[in-house]
């Protein structure tokens, strides 16, 4: 069962297409990652489903519910963490919680949620005196107090120190495997690469990609990297000629080629053929962050007209750049 529907929404601003055209399905018990460059359009896609911002066009359910026409119905299933979230200075944490707890016909155990979310220690802080890891887990307990079938969590790890950012990581699939669908927005390709079973990548208003990681990055330019300093010169225009090449840069006499595995096996057999020793050979599949730089700096260099070029994405091309 899909429990966020979105289908060719569109949000404009002053006559610019902000988020244009984009639809994906978020089913129920996974983490769905959303994706995008600054201003893409992430925040006010979510924004829509949230029911804090009206589409100019489109459809959005959550659980079958409009979130705007059935706003009340949709804050009982649909629990949101924004990107921007600040509580009352000399608010404690056990304050917070009963207050947010009041708002539900049917909360969750605020005592109970604060101690699966770690703050039980804390409850009598106040929210000033809280770290940056404390205050995102305070988040996340007030998303979540209403015992929402599914959590919306906007930039959440924006901020954090890096261990922070993994404690962080550890109670978002806590959250997941109580049975709590997961849309998360982030900027962090590690964090989506570790956590999400599918993304959606957004650019320029538009939808892109949408696939798991695995197959986002198996679809990359440079899905595997493979670098060696050669014992001898190695033309690059041969090595740009090699089956699925996609780029070689050296640098220090070190040469590094992405491409594919047919790449890393005609390479192979080329250094055989010539004689040429490649002394510390390495070959290092890609990572997300370089699947999304692939989708979006090729866009860019076309001036925004290439197809979405990931696996499940539709076969658009982009307007005008909406941010």
């Amino acid at each position: 069962m899909a429990m966020v529907e979105v289908d060719g929404l569109r949000k404009v601003y002053g006559g610019r297409p902000v988020v244009d055209g984009v639809s994906f399905a978020v089913e129920e018990g996974e983490i769905f990652g959303i994706l995008g460059p600054n201003g893409a359009g992430k925040t006010t896609t979510v924004e829509c489903v949230e029911g804090l911002r009206t589409p100019d066009g489109g459809t959005v359910r959550v659980a079958g519910l409009d979130p705007v026409a059935d706003h009340d119905e949709v804050t009982r299933v649909l629990g949101a963490q924004l990107q921007e979230s600040e509580l009352q200075a000399k608010l404690t944490v056990r304050e917070a919680l009963e207050l947010y707890g009041s708002f539900y016909r049917a909360p969750a155990d605020w005592r109970l949620l604060g101690e699966r979310l770690g703050l039980t220690g804390h409850l009598g802080a106040r929210f000033e005196k809280l770290s940056g890891g404390q205050k995102q887990r305070l988040f996340i307990a007030l998303a979540l107090i209403g015992n929402p079938r599914v959590v919306v969590l906007d930039e959440l790890t924006a901020g954090l120190d890096p261990r922070g950012r993994r404690d962080t990581w550890s109670l978002i699939e806590d959250v997941r495997d109580s049975g709590v669908t997961v849309l998360l927005v982030t900027h962090f390709m590690e964090e989506a690469q570790r956590l999400c079973d599918r993304v959606a990548v957004i650019d320029r208003g538009r939808l892109v990609a949408l696939d798991t990681p695995a197959e986002l990055i198996r679809h990359a330019a440079n899905a595997t990297l493979i670098s060696f300093t050669p014992s001898q010169p190695v033309g690059h225009g041969v090595l740009k000629a090699l089956p699925g090449a996609a780029s070689v840069t050296e640098k220090g006499g070190r040469i590094t080629v992405g491409g594919t595995d047919e790449t890393v096996n005609a390479l192979i057999a080329l250094l055989v053929r010539d004689g040429i020793t490649a002394e510390r050979l390495r070959i290092e599949d890609a990572t997300l962050d370089d699947a999304f730089l692939d989708l979006t700096g090729r866009r860019e260099q076309a001036g925004g007209s290439v197809p979405a070029g990931g696996p499940g994405a539709p076969g658009t091309t982009d307007s005008e750049g909406a941010q």
